[in-house]
């Protein structure tokens, strides 16, 4: 059974200070760092979004702008090890794709299966929205998915969205871990 880790949406608008941020967002970075070297492939995603995506609040959508193509708030956080990231994954690139999951408008799915990898291991931003997506995705397209519990926040824009999300997730058979669990025994 393959593996790989994906680490969603860990970019600069959705951490501290950034125009979406995720309270406590920055958290998720130092177990996903931990957690990257224990897998072959690791697969890091960014919304990459163009200047007049549907999603943002000036074009009638629920967001403010953020992960706006070639700016500074659309990079991977720089506290992310990039030297372990072997694919990033842009979605949301045309003004009416979403890309809340990893496999909405991208190659995500043909790569992981041309890797032969079956099992995916998820932690990033935000818990309630593309982790979600993502998870629950790759669960009806038939991977097993683990959820990194202390490598993934919410934004919870309705108080317990975030509990929503993960009660939903259990539901479609996703397991929970937490970055200890899974590096349990690692030298």
């Amino acid at each position: 059974m393959a593996e790989a880790l994906v680490i969603v949406d860990v970019q600069n608008d959705f951490t501290a200070g950034g125009t979406l941020a995720v309270p406590d967002g920055d958290a998720v970075i130092a177990p996903l760092n931990r957690l990257a070297p224990r897998y072959e492939t690791v697969f890091a995603t960014r919304d990459w979004h163009p200047p007049d995506h549907h999603s943002f609040d000036t074009e009638g959508g629920p967001w403010p702008v953020h992960c706006v193509q070639g700016t500074d708030g659309a990079e991977l956080h720089p506290g992310l090890d990039r030297s372990q990231i072997d694919v990033v994954v842009d979605k949301g690139d045309r003004r009416g794709v979403e890309g809340y999951s990893a496999f909405d408008g991208t190659d995500f799915e043909r790569d992981l299966r041309e890797r032969g990898i079956d099992s995916l291991t998820i932690g990033g931003l935000a818990a309630d929205v593309c982790v979600r997506a993502t998870a629950l995705e790759a669960r009806a397209k038939g991977f097993d998915v683990t959820l990194v519990e202390d490598a993934t926040r919410g934004v919870d824009v309705e108080p317990g969205d975030t509990n929503r999300a993960f009660d939903e997730m259990r539901e479609a058979g996703v397991r929970f871990a937490t970055a200890d669990e899974l590096t349990q025994g690692d030298p």
